[in-house]
């Protein structure tokens, strides 16, 4: 009858602490994220999402330790209920850090803006990978010592299997160290526009192994970090200014003085134009050809986005045909003319006509 009664009051004490974790989770942690959610503190709310399931989990691992102890069947011995009961204390220490360290993306970018520090978008991500992994070594290398494994001698033995694991990971090790390159090196950073010989598109994210790049076909590729740490990579977002050259053809019945009013009122409105860049404007007259005379505009916008660039070099181009207009000059048109000799026609209908007789 005794073992009955501490069985029903080892279950009673586990039910308890479930019922505890319930009301926990529907009214104490909601009440309290509200709470943050509508005072907009979000870090709170980002902090309190964190400990979530690690103070869910703690719940009952403290009903567990409880109940055991009524708990009329003989369980293990007290160093190991010991051993237990501290790995999963540090497991949940460390699964509530490595939440909370999921938070420092978000709190970075506030603290470098309110300290007015300049620091790419790209080095957080990395960064918080990094410490990540550190916490990680960290809380097995602690559960590791708890059940008596020699931490050290591991990681000397890592010296004597170097080479083994430097030869096995070759790729892993080099991408790793290619994502260090790209990070130190900052060639682009997240939301760039970048080409290389592998892909073209925006960069979104950058990881140990790999970057991942988002072509403007929508898709996501994923570029080994070694491969794109060792290309030329053109970063298109950090232009300052974007080119335009083409040739503009003219009639060739156009008279020399309207064709100079032309060049000069087209370098006119590009020196004026609020989006072209005032430090190189270029309107010549560059060479004649077989349907007329090319003049060659050679420009940079100001706007380095493919959209403003297209809006304004469609407004310079507006612009030309109103100048053109006004100046009544007609642009050339490719074409072929073909001269017919009569005389040699009547020549060569006159042989064919002696042959057939």
């Amino acid at each position: 009858m005794e073992a009955w009664t501490k069985l029903g009051i080892s279950i009673g004490i586990l039910l308890i602490f479930l019922l505890l974790r319930k009301v926990f989770t529907t009214y104490i942690f909601k009440f309290f994220l509200r709470i943050a959610e509508k005072r907009k503190i979000e870090f709170a709310a980002n902090l309190m999402l964190a400990i979530e399931q690690p103070v869910r989990w703690l719940i009952v691992l403290i009903g567990v330790i409880i109940s055991l102890h009524y708990f009329p069947i003989d369980s293990p011995s007290v160093e190991l209920r010991s051993k237990i009961y501290r790995s999963f204390f540090v497991f949940l220490i460390i699964w509530t850090i490595f939440n909370i360290s999921s938070i420092l993306t978000i709190l970075f970018p506030k603290l470098v803006s309110k300290f007015g520090l300049e620091v790419d978008q790209i080095v957080m991500p990395f960064f918080t990978k990094i410490i990540k992994l550190i916490i990680i070594a960290f809380g097995a290398s602690i559960i590791a010592e708890e059940w008596g494994f020699n931490v050290d001698g591991f990681v000397a033995g890592l010296g004597l299997g170097g080479l083994a694991f430097a030869l096995a990971a070759k790729d892993t090790v080099s991408n790793f160290f290619g994502g260090i390159v790209i990070v130190t090196e900052k060639p682009f950073t997240i939301g760039d526009w970048v080409k290389t010989p592998s892909v073209e598109g925006t960069i979104e994210d950058i990881t140990f192994r790999s970057t991942k790049v988002r072509t403007f076909a929508q898709a996501l590729v994923t570029v080994p970090n070694a491969t794109l740490s060792n290309e030329p990579i053109i970063n298109w977002s950090k232009m300052g200014k974007r080119q335009i050259a083409f040739h503009l053809g003219v009639n060739v019945t156009t008279p020399k003085e309207k064709l100079e009013n032309v060049i000069k009122d087209i370098e006119k409105m590009l020196i004026d134009h609020p989006e072209v860049h005032p430090e190189t404007i270029l309107v010549k007259f560059d060479e004649f050809s077989h349907s007329g005379f090319n003049l060659y505009l050679y420009f940079f916008t100001k706007a380095t986005d493919f959209g403003g660039y297209l809006s304004i070099k469609e407004d310079v181009n507006f612009k030309i045909m109103e100048i053109l207009e006004q100046e009544d000059v007609q642009i050339a048109i490719p074409s072929q003319a073909f001269i017919l000799q009569k005389e040699s026609n009547m020549e060569a209908m006159n042989d064919f006509e002696s042959m057939r007789d």
